[in-house]
């Protein structure tokens, strides 16, 4: 874990300062989700496994702002003893919290003819289970609070159980319904929380697949993001015609979709 060598600026009732914690944070949505709040006067803790990245990252953030808005720490969301306390440190080093992203997660390509286990296993590690243990402490904070807002990024590929790559979509529609039920619990507590349904985005996830259906990049994928945690929605797709693709597949028979091969 990397100790922040910047202080951030003490938030007062005259200088209130938005606060966040971003997981996922070192490349692609997590990374332009990084720039785009700090452009919009967040302070933010980056924490993902790269840490040569998310330094990068973290003195491009305050450089342009002229400012200590990012600090990082260096987190594998595997270490899930590690969490309480670090979530402990962080909220101190920030001085509080208002948001929390979860954005970690990988995907394995195995092949249409094949099963691996240990693939199977690292992908519900990192996209459910690291999730959990973070979303249990957060969620368990804001509801004393009566305020927050819980974003978690899952994906499409969670809503139907296609043929390509079945541990990444039972992994983020486990997410999905994760996040639904605990939406149910907070929305009672004043706790916001929002569903990100990604469709492809140009990020390392992506670079090696073929017949890529409307891609888009990482910084429109967190404008998307970030409208929607502005306006409080409980649900986004991104791009937004995703919303209507995956109403059609979601209403295809399976006899047919069983068939399909993507």
């Amino acid at each position: 874990m990397a100790k922040p060598e910047n202080k951030l600026s003490t938030a007062t009732p005259l200088t209130p300062k938005k606060r966040a914690i971003l997981v996922g944070a070192s490349s692609g949505i997590g990374a332009a989700l990084a720039q785009r709040l700090a452009d919009e006067g967040y302070q933010i803790a980056l924490l993902a496994r790269r840490g040569k990245m998310l330094e990068k990252l973290t003195n491009e953030i305050n450089q342009k702002h002229g400012e200590t808005r990012a600090v990082y720490y260096i987190h594998d969301v595997t270490d899930h003893e590690s969490v309480p306390e670090l979530l402990k440190k962080i909220i101190a080093d920030l001085g509080g919290l208002d948001t929390f992203i979860y954005n970690a997660g990988i995907s394995f390509m195995v092949g249409l003819k094949k099963y691996d286990f240990e693939k199977d296993h690292q992908t519900f590690d990192v996209n459910v289970t690291g999730a959990l243990a973070w979303f249990n402490p957060v969620a368990e904070l804001f509801q004393s609070l009566k305020s927050g807002q819980i974003v978690g990024v899952s994906s499409v590929a969670g809503e139907r159980g296609r043929v390509g790559n079945p541990s990444y979509n039972a992994s983020k529609a486990a997410l999905t319904c994760y996040l639904e039920a605990l939406r149910n619990r907070l929305t009672r507590y004043g706790v916001n929380v929002l569903t990100v349904k990604p469709g492809p985005v140009e990020t390392d996830m992506i670079k090696d697949a073929k017949g890529v259906l409307f891609p888009i990049s990482a910084e429109q994928a967190a404008g998307d993001i970030f409208n929607a945690m502005r306006k409080r929605k409980q649900e986004v797709y991104t791009s937004a015609r995703w919303r209507w693709i995956m109403l059609v597949l979601r209403n295809i028979p399976s006899i047919i979709f069983r068939k399909m091969t993507f």
